[in-house]
């Protein structure tokens, strides 16, 4: 009796980390998308944009996210290896390892820049997007040999439950689009499009839309060395 009372206990508690960890993940997009909070006071809220809260800031870019604008969110974790990636290079250039390097530390035009091409112009939510997919230019302009691909990312993974799963996804297009090129194998390294999946989408504010990246994407793409 003992035993199944601990492997019970080892059960429930193993359940209630699960949730805890992924309490905002709703695959195919939230049941109820309403969080009558602005875009900023909804990342605000939650704790897992604590840091893309503090890159907004330090952006000046707190009236941008809250106007009529679709936003794909970045959360802690991939703003922590971005972090990382700056604070070694930064090493590299001083010559040390041990200094204080943050957020703050990374140049503000930098991050306003970089953090628009994550912003769009209106509301785009899943209802308006299509497996085919629609070119975008972000908040940022237009960028020589660069737009932003949004689409469905049709998933036949849980056949045994769903006939398909339709996941939101924010692409960086590089020249033309890797999936319509006939032999993507003679695509040079440099040329190749960037896509990552959302883990959460179409959350609804009283100003725009939110999709959630998945949360092993690095903020803007960055793939510099994190050192040791």
């Amino acid at each position: 009796m003992k035993n199944n009372i601990l492997v019970y206990l080892s059960l429930l508690l193993l359940a209630l980390t699960a949730c805890k960890k992924n309490d905002y993940k709703r695959d195919g997009g939230p049941s109820d998308p309403n969080v009558n909070l602005s875009t900023y006071d909804y990342l605000k809220s939650n704790r897992n944009f604590d840091s893309l809260v503090k890159v907004i800031d330090r952006a000046g870019l707190k009236d941008v996210v809250n106007g009529n604008v679709t936003l794909f969110a970045t959360t802690n974790y991939g703003i922590a290896e971005y972090v990382k990636a700056k604070k070694y290079q930064k090493s590299l250039q001083l010559g040390k390892e041990n200094f204080d390097f943050g957020i703050k530390d990374i140049p503000s035009q930098e991050l306003n820049d970089s953090l628009k091409t994550y912003l769009f112009a209106g509301k785009i939510n899943r209802d308006q997007m299509t497996v085919s997919g629609k070119l975008y230019n972000s908040l940022l302009g237009a960028i020589p040999n660069v737009q932003y691909l949004i689409k469905l990312r049709r998933s036949y993974e849980y056949t045994q439950y769903l006939n398909y799963v339709d996941y939101v996804t924010y692409t960086k297009v590089i020249g033309t689009r890797d999936d319509q090129e006939t032999d993507q194998s003679t695509i040079p390294d440099s040329q190749k499009d960037k896509a990552v999946d959302c883990q959460t989408s179409g959350i609804v504010t009283t100003n725009g839309i939110v999709h959630v990246l998945s949360g092993y994407h690095r903020l803007f793409f960055n793939a510099q060395s994190l050192g040791n």
